[in-house]
């Protein structure tokens, strides 16, 4: 039985590619969707069924990394061309969508009672959908590259891009409101911070990780190119 404290065996390993070895074909025969079949052999071997795993932090960090890779194989399968032609869409359906329903959820807890800025965060928060399971279900329906996929692909993408500024909003809200505790950094700070943060992924994308990647598609290997992808 695995505990936060003892850390992950083979043994759980071997036990996680069995539970979904057997359970995702399963229920993929019945057409219920391999999502399904994980979220299934999770409560079969979790604390709730076996009892394999007692805590969910023992494999929180597998499951951290299985999202990167899967994600990692979606993104080696599109082509930039192709996320280029989607770029109305992504600013456009996609801001509409985080816009029209962030603004109705939070009207929504208003209503019930909440106040203005706890309302705005969860209703940011379920604003954003789960990227892995809708790219996973798009894939297993075979609509990726139809005009249905595609608008659904996009409003992924702005929900993606969006998560870096919301989460600047969040904490500028905290701290405003004092709710980051005392030692808090001022606004300015958290402002600056923020904007730094988002300035620096820009430029080393641009000036560092590109000229990197073309001298190892110039002197490396494929597994090269895919470790350098995998540790950026």
């Amino acid at each position: 039985m695995a505990d936060a404290t003892g850390g992950l065996e083979l043994g759980h390993v071997a036990a996680l590619l069995a539970a979904g070895v057997v359970a995702v074909p399963l229920f993929r025969r019945l057409q219920l969707g391999s999502v399904l079949g994980y979220l299934a052999a999770g409560l079969a071997i979790g604390p709730f069924g076996v009892g394999l795993f007692t805590e969910p932090e023992t494999i929180l960090h597998v499951a951290e990394f299985g999202v990167v890779i899967f994600l990692f194989i979606i993104g080696l399968e599109m082509r930039p061309s192709r996320l280029w032609s989607l770029r109305k869409d992504i600013f456009g359906l996609g801001a509409a969508q985080v816009l029209a329903a962030g603004i109705l959820l939070t009207f929504t807890g208003m209503a019930a009672g909440l106040s203005i800025p706890v309302a705005f965060v969860a209703a940011m928060g379920f604003v954003l959908s789960s990227t892995a399971v809708i790219m996973q279900m798009l894939d297993e329906r075979g609509e990726m590259a139809a005009p249905q996929g595609q608008r659904a692909i996009s409003i992924l993408l702005l929900e993606d891009l969006a998560i870096v500024p919301l989460l600047a909003v969040v904490a500028v809200m905290a701290s405003v409101m004092g709710l980051a505790g005392e030692a808090a950094p001022p606004l300015w700070r958290t402002v600056g911070l923020a904007i730094g943060a988002v300035a620096i992924v820009f430029l080393a994308g641009k000036f560092l990780i590109n000229p990197i990647f073309r001298l190892l598609a110039r002197y490396g290997g494929r597994e090269v190119m895919t470790a350098a992808a995998l540790l950026v």
